[in-house]
């Protein structure tokens, strides 16, 4: 007859097998693309040295690592929010994703700023860099940001519902970075910006498609 304690190891075990774990090669690729990221960012540094040129507190590369960074912390809490609490596989799968990816990138932006003698935060208000003049919504928020109160609602649904309302704020999310990200390419020549903008309007591209075609599967 199991012991108390076997019988708990067994419980503890089938409790942990329940939790949702990412495979084995997508952990393969998620640290083959952090790696690779790592190596572009010596690159971006080099780069940087090699211009001669800092970008100053008022320039649109500066105003883009703030703000961009601000508008990826908030698609990593919703992103972890879907990896904990999503109901489908596929959705907790690309919160994971979404999490590991723009938290690295916000690392590269904060290194950007430390690089050019520049706060986290600056003077100018936030949108204020963008070449088309778009600014902040009436809540302060920039293009695609859930309000607080639509966060709220995430943290607290449950099942299908965390999956559905993900799908939604992070699609708005993700059109309002590619927007941002195709501001600083009309604004800026440094190679280290133009590169990781471009990576992430293509990455947030391509996870729109996901998320409509796993809204369209939900019906």
């Amino acid at each position: 007859m199991p012991s108390a304690v076997q019988e708990t190891t067994i419980e503890e075990q089938t409790t942990q097998s329940a939790e949702p774990r990412p495979t084995s090669r997508t952990l393969r690729y998620l640290t083959l693309a952090v790696t690779a990221l790592l190596l572009l960012g010596v690159g971006w540094t080099a780069a940087t040295l090699a211009t001669g040129r800092t970008p100053g507190e008022e320039s649109a590369e500066a105003g883009f690592a703030r703000d961009m960074s601000r508008h990826h912390a908030q698609a990593v809490e919703m992103a972890m929010v879907a990896y904990a609490k999503g109901q489908d596989p596929a959705i907790r799968q690309l919160g994971y994703d979404i999490a590991l990816t723009q938290q690295a990138q916000i690392g590269h932006m904060q290194r950007w700023l430390q690089e050019w003698n520049l706060l986290p935060t600056g003077s100018r208000p936030a949108m204020a860099w963008m070449p088309d003049g778009v600014g902040v919504d009436a809540d302060g928020l920039m293009p695609g940001m859930a309000t607080r109160e639509e966060i709220t609602r995430l943290h607290e649904a449950q099942g299908a519902e965390v999956d559905r309302l993900f799908i939604e704020l992070m699609i708005k999310h993700h059109i309002g970075g590619v927007h941002m990200a195709d501001g600083v390419l009309d604004a800026s020549d440094r190679p280290e910006v133009v590169r990781l903008a471009e990576a992430m309007k293509a990455a947030q591209q391509k996870e729109i498609n996901e998320l409509r075609k796993l809204q369209q599967a939900a019906g």
